[in-house]
């Protein structure tokens, strides 16, 4: 048997780290690209989705002098949620996980972020926020994750640019920048495809947190849809991380963004400086208009928009972007 290990970025704070990542039976090599074309690339898609996680696998965990053990747990998912105070610079640290099966082993290297100090977090959705994915239309959306590879997958017009703004706004120095959370229903099968593509769009690097993965070829057909209250549970996890810095969140209407966000302003009332929510039909939507209308009475600057040159001249307009 082979083994795959896949593993995430974390994150710590003062008093704490998370790591984590999946350990699965090995697919094929030649079955597994997110660069292939036509045939072949609607094959890799599906394959992601036909994966064997395993169960109460041994995973090891070193970082600067730290060794912690745990165990996978049912879907093959591990996590580190662990105590730890040693001082760090700012920015991406290496981290190593190690497992093992009888005599076969395999080890990877991660990342973790340590926050620089900053005025802003971003936390953003991610399919039709800046990678136009068609969600409200499940069979295009289909079509288009099969027939398109991450070369040809598209960003709307401005969205780096806005990004990369809102990556350094408020920063004094070049090295700096605002921590980046990337958060959406897509499934963990799709980690590697998001990441290479925001990668490729020059997007600002990010932890990236998704739905639990999926194993069976049905599932694909469901890809991103259903219930979506494990964002609400990640980004209210995010910002009770880092409960000292001001949020910008960005989403779109093709789903539950904008009542999702709504519920995180009234927990963190102080928190949210700003929700920018696009517009994917041709018609505003009126009952998301109202959500974000309810926002603002919360003293969070709201805008519901089509193109992202305007949210850009909106947040320069309220001070976050220069």
């Amino acid at each position: 048997m082979k083994l795959d290990l896949q593993l995430y970025r974390g994150y710590l704070n003062e008093q704490e780290l998370v790591v984590s990542g999946h350990v699965f039976k090995s697919w094929a090599p030649d079955k597994y690209s997110i660069e292939k074309k036509g045939v072949k690339h609607a094959f890799s898609i599906l394959h992601m989705f036909t994966i064997s996680p395993l169960e109460n696998i041994e995973i090891t965990l070193q970082f600067y002098g730290t060794t912690v053990k745990t165990k996978t747990l049912e879907d093959g998912f591990f996590r580190f949620t662990i105590p730890f105070s040693e001082t760090l610079k700012n920015g991406w640290h290496p981290y190593k996980i190690t497992c093992a099966v009888g005599d076969i082993g395999i080890v990877e290297t991660g990342e973790i972020l340590k926050p620089f100090e900053s005025k802003f977090g971003i936390i953003s959705d991610i399919d039709d926020t800046f990678l136009i994915s068609h969600s409200s239309n499940i069979f295009k959306k289909l079509y288009v994750m099969l027939s398109k590879n991450v070369n040809k997958r598209k960003v709307f017009d401005d969205v780096v640019d806005h990004y990369q703004a809102l990556s350094i706004a408020g920063q004094d120095t070049d090295e700096a920048s605002n921590s980046f959370f990337y958060v959406s229903s897509s499934e963990w099968n799709l980690y590697a495809f998001i990441d290479e593509f925001a990668r490729l769009h020059n997007l600002p690097k990010a932890v990236i947190k998704l739905k639990s993965i999926k194993t069976k070829l049905t599932d694909f057909l469901k890809s991103g849809r259903g219930d979506h209250d494990h964002k609400f549970q990640k980004i209210k996890d995010i910002i009770s991380f880092y409960p000292n810095l001001t949020y910008v969140l960005l989403g779109d209407d093709s789903q539950q963004d904008p009542y999702l966000y709504e519920r995180i302003c009234k927990i963190f009332p102080e928190n949210i400086r700003a929700v920018y929510i696009r517009q994917t039909p041709k018609k505003p939507k009126g009952e998301v208009q109202e959500v974000l209308t309810n926002i603002e009475t919360l003293s969070v600057r709201t805008l519901y928009f089509k193109d992202s040159h305007r949210a850009i001249e909106h947040s320069k307009e309220i001070g976050i972007i220069s």
